[in-house]
């Protein structure tokens, strides 16, 4: 069997479906790529039971056949071939030979009969979405999904689309993101996906990026489609936590500050707590300044920030790591933060609107 292709093509395509090849399997085969190749067209799959993705690109060749690679020595080969176009020949031996203008190498592939095949989705339940939309969506919440496998319904971000809405929503006990986005949809979506494949599609979506990304659904597994890429991954089973009861009806502070000097204080704090030396930040807003203080055995830490402050004056605690998570999330020069007392959650919003909510809880301060 022997095809012809453009080496950066292949290189991508390698590139995109190894981020689904696991480095160990009980299915040996699932360690490695499966190259399938038809008339004009070669297709390549990664796989780890749990996401597979899936791509296609044109080659001339008229033979039809199927094999495994080593994604690592397919990758590295393919990388360091010269020239622009790649020539590769399987024999009856599986040994994959590649070679072009004036280099050529070869390694042995294996079968592809124990290759298992990629869950089918059809597109009866499906919508778009803006590759860069859902790209800005998954950076800014999936920090706040759980890390932790005792629930792991909380591993995942919520898609909750109803109503011309669209929410993704993770939450780990601890806080909560939420980013929401208009859309054109009139159908209503209720499902959770692993935050392992949303990174995935994050990556393989490209900075400004304006074409679609058109989303597949059934009960159990989710396709993305992006620029002839498929990304295809099980949803997760189970009872999200009702998000919409969480966020706070009203506030009794309201906080608009920099972003930017909010970070750089926090930051600072960070500097002086580590796994021995945790304290929480200490935070009063009041009289149009933002007090910061942390004290641990390695050091302290005293910040005054200015800020636009409406309502009663608060003393409040927070983990460190939680809000400075949050406010690198959010975008925009300032954020607003409103606050309900000294033990109600902290709540991180955009100046204008609500296209992001985050939410923090916050820490007992000692007296």
């Amino acid at each position: 069997m022997k095809f012809i292709c453009d080496k950066n093509e292949l290189a991508e395509a390698i590139g995109n479906v190894s981020r689904a090849v696991p480095q160990k399997s009980t299915i040996q085969a699932l360690e490695g790529i499966r190259v399938k190749v038809s008339p004009d067209q070669v297709e390549l799959t990664g796989y780890n039971l749990e996401m597979g993705i899936r791509t296609t690109i044109s080659a001339n060749t008229q033979e039809s056949s199927e094999f495994v690679v080593s994604s690592k020595l397919f990758s590295e080969f393919v990388k360091r071939m010269s020239g622009d176009e790649i020539t590769i020949n399987v024999d009856d031996n599986n040994m994959v030979n590649l070679s072009s203008v004036a280099t050529e190498c070869s390694f042995l592939a294996m079968s592809a009969e124990e290759y298992p095949d990629l869950p089918v989705v059809d597109a009866q339940r499906s919508f778009t979405v803006k590759q860069a939309t859902l790209k800005s969506m998954i950076n800014m919440t999936s920090y706040a999904a759980s890390i932790s496998e005792s629930k792991p319904i909380l591993t995942g971000e919520l898609f909750d689309i109803e109503d011309g809405k669209f929410n993704l929503v993770a939450i780990d006990g601890f806080r909560l993101a939420i980013r929401s986005e208009l859309t054109d949809t009139n159908d209503k979506f209720h499902f959770v996906v692993p935050k392992k494949a949303l990174q995935e599609v994050s990556t393989l979506i490209k900075e400004d990026e304006d074409k679609n990304c058109t989303v597949c659904i059934n009960d159990r597994h989710i396709i993305f489609e992006i620029n002839n890429v498929f990304v295809i991954s099980r949803l997760l089973e189970g009872a999200f936590h009702n998000y919409k009861l969480s966020i706070p009806s009203g506030y009794k502070t309201e906080v608009i500050v920099n972003k930017k000097d909010f970070i750089n204080s926090l930051d600072r704090c960070s500097l002086i707590i580590d796994d021995k030396n945790k304290s929480p930040i200490r935070c009063e807003a009041g009289n149009g300044v933002l007090k910061i203080t942390c004290k641990t055995s390695i050091g302290r830490v005293n910040d005054a920030i200015s800020a636009d402050i409406d309502g009663e004056a608060v003393t409040i605690g927070f983990n460190n790591k939680l809000l400075l998570e949050a406010l690198k999330a959010a975008e925009g020069d300032k954020v607003r933060i409103h606050f309900n007392g000294a033990m109600k959650v902290i709540e991180v919003l955009p100046l204008d609107g609500e296209s992001y909510i985050f939410l923090v809880m916050p820490i007992q301060l000692k007296n």
